[in-house]
């Protein structure tokens, strides 16, 4: 199977980049509503809309759900473009339909998604509020998931451009986690089942992203869904999209988050999972935060007639600015930095900072600056 060509023909061209809200995906739904397999199962906090959408006849049972922070839209891009191809009437949706029934809730978190926050519009932490249930859409969750009884958990999030795979200087583009189910991370049968899936589309998606997927850290924290979902006994998979070079706007992670999805119920499908994947598993480099967005090394800088020779970094915010996420650099760090990298990198060999305030480069000082070798720039960036 081309999974490249699967993604081409099936992703969904009328959402993009990093801000999608409920009236993104509402139209797209109704769309593919053709047999009313999509369902409003509640409201968020503001009296939003949740969705479900289930289809399929399947035995096992798949439950997937993106958006749980608002601000963590790439899942549900891939998610889309793969009810795309469930919806599509091709052999390879009737060969998956009629193996699973999926349950999916493609945004769990509404609220925060308009106002691009982690939180919902209580300012809660919903993966952090799987014990209590204190927020409405944390009890949809839980209830879905009481109702329909998953065979399997798919639990869909990003995570930032600071995480790399180990010292290896690759960033993290995906990174997976079958997560623990008590404090000592034992495993036991159900999540040997997750870990051995992750083996598995693991070594179908090097092929496509090599050296290029991590493995998310496994500490148990019962109050997060994930750790919930495995402690009650159902196998769980952390999806984690990450950064790709150059990819801001997350459609080439996209595209990965759904070959990964695709590769997850052919192997499930096809009997085709590695029998003991714990090794394969562990040997999936860990996530490390390693990563600036901009690393400017051997920069001279003027402290009152003192001259001194250092590195700084910048970091991208995402800042919602009239309805578009605004990538806005600020200085976050100064020093030597040494065993960090940079998706960007400049080395100035000694040239002198300016700026238009101190000349002095400060913590959470948006990164405008220019160098005396004529080199000047704007928003993290050389501006030519």
């Amino acid at each position: 199977m081309n999974l490249e060509q699967l993604f081409s023909q099936y992703k969904e061209e009328t959402i993009h980049g990093r801000y999608i809200a409920l009236d993104s995906i509402e139209p797209l739904l109704q769309k593919l509503n053709t047999n009313n397999q999509l369902q409003i199962i509640g409201k968020s906090v503001l009296g939003k809309s949740i969705y479900s959408y289930e289809i399929g006849e399947g035995k096992t049972k798949i439950f997937l759900w993106s958006q749980m922070h608002g601000n963590e839209s790439t899942t549900t891009k891939a998610l889309i473009d793969f009810l795309n191809v469930l919806h599509s009437g091709s052999e390879l949706a009737q060969q998956l339909l009629n193996a699973f029934t999926f349950f999916s809730i493609p945004m769990l978190n509404p609220d925060g998604a308009t106002l691009y926050t982690r939180e919902n519009a209580n300012k809660v932490d919903l993966n952090r509020d799987s014990q209590d249930l204190t927020q409405p859409e944390s009890k949809l969750l839980r209830e879905a998931f009481e109702s329909f009884v998953p065979d399997y958990c798919f639990n869909l999030h990003d995570q930032r451009t600071i995480f790399g795979v180990s010292d290896t200087g690759k960033p993290a583009t995906l990174s997976f986690l079958a997560p623990s189910y008590n404090e000592e991370r034992e495993i036991n049968e159900s999540r040997l089942k997750a870990i051995n899936l992750i083996a598995s589309i693991n070594d179908v998606l090097q092929e496509y992203l090599p050296n290029q997927i991590g493995r998310f850290d496994d500490s148990f924290n019962i109050n997060c869904i994930g750790d919930t979902f495995q402690y009650l006994g159902v196998p769980t998979l952390l999806f984690e999209a990450g950064h790709f070079a150059n990819d801001y706007e997350r459609e080439e992670t996209r595209k990965y988050v759904f070959m990964a999805l695709i590769s997850s119920f052919t192997i499930l499908c096809e009997n085709d999972i590695v029998s003991n994947g714990i090794k394969k598993y562990l040997n999936i480099s860990q996530n490390k935060v390693v990563f600036y967005d901009f690393i400017y090394k051997n920069i001279k800088i003027n402290y009152d007639g003192i001259e001194i020779i250092t590195n700084f970094a910048s970091q991208y915010k995402e800042e919602l600015i009239e309805n578009q996420i605004c990538f806005n650099a600020y200085i976050s760090q100064i020093g030597d930095l040494e065993n960090y990298f940079g998706h960007f990198e400049y080395d100035a060999k000694g040239a002198l900072y300016k700026d238009d305030l101190d000349n002095i480069p400060k913590l959470n000082q948006k990164a405008d600056f220019y160098l005396d070798n004529n080199i000047k720039f704007v928003n993290g960036m050389i501006k030519i």
